[in-house]
């Protein structure tokens, strides 16, 4: 099974950008998109009759939204957390016989670290969120969770102390949740591998030297661990400032 997530930073925009070429290529079972930053019937996204496609749009136009394209038919899906109706559309999640996969697009702090508490709070609800569906069935969740987790994670960690997305009380959060039962599958396979990132500003010749962060992951229960076949991250694709993730596994 082959699972792909994608920050598109404007779904409509990265459609003219290869969107479609990647999609096609990369050939996912379950294809995971955030911000797409579009409301219900502002695109026709022309993708196979295979796949089936679940939306959760913002309330606020142009902001945020997330979505799944899969060719397993899920058992349900949810949208937001269960106390929560999420008016940014930040959450999708699909059941599945033997797991559920969580689509997220975490709250960023901003750069003033404005909304910093507001995204610690939010932090411990998504872990209770996860803890919960852990206890039903294994879970997958996948998607830009806007932190660099350690100093591997990102080119200039010192000058990026502090930073939002590099805070310490960040990382802490997601330290915490690798903690309850998870694990980030990119370094479950290769643990000290640097200079590899998912996300890099639009600043002149930033991309061009490899000046990131890697802020997209999947995380997977520790029992799937044994299921793991491969992580990979596409630094190759163009479209977005983000660039995909991919995580390979065994039938589950």
């Amino acid at each position: 099974m082959k699972l792909v997530s994608w920050n598109v930073n404007g779904l409509r925009a990265c459609v003219n950008k290869g969107f479609y070429d990647y999609f096609r290529a990369v050939d996912a079972d379950i294809f995971c998109v955030q911000e797409t930053k579009l409301q219900a019937g502002q695109i026709d996204l022309e993708l196979s009759e295979e796949y089936e496609q679940y939306w959760n749009y913002a309330e606020k136009k142009g902001y945020s939204g997330t979505a799944v394209f899969t060719r397993i038919k899920p058992q349900s899906v949810r949208y937001g957390l269960e106390d929560d109706s999420e008016p940014e559309g930040r959450i999708i999640t699909l059941e599945y016989e033997s797991f559920y996969l969580v689509n997220v697009y975490t709250p960023n702090a901003k750069r003033d670290l404005s909304r910093l508490p507001y995204r610690l709070e939010w932090e411990e609800r998504f872990r209770s969120y996860l803890v919960e569906l852990d206890r039903q069935k294994s879970v997958i969740v996948t998607g830009d969770m806007n932190v660099a987790h350690r100093e591997i994670d990102i080119k200039n960690a010192k000058s990026n102390a502090g930073n939002s997305g590099f805070t310490l009380e960040e990382r802490e959060k997601m330290t915490q949740l690798l903690e309850a039962g998870f694990v980030d599958t990119f370094r479950y396979f290769y643990p000290d591998r640097d200079n590899v990132y998912s996300w890099w500003s639009y600043m002149p010749k930033v991309r061009e030297r490899n000046i990131g962060w890697r802020i997209d992951y999947f995380l997977v229960s520790n029992r799937l661990s044994e299921k793991l076949v491969d992580a990979q991250i596409d630094c190759h694709v163009m479209g977005s400032d983000h660039c995909p993730v991919v995580l390979e596994m065994a039938n589950i």
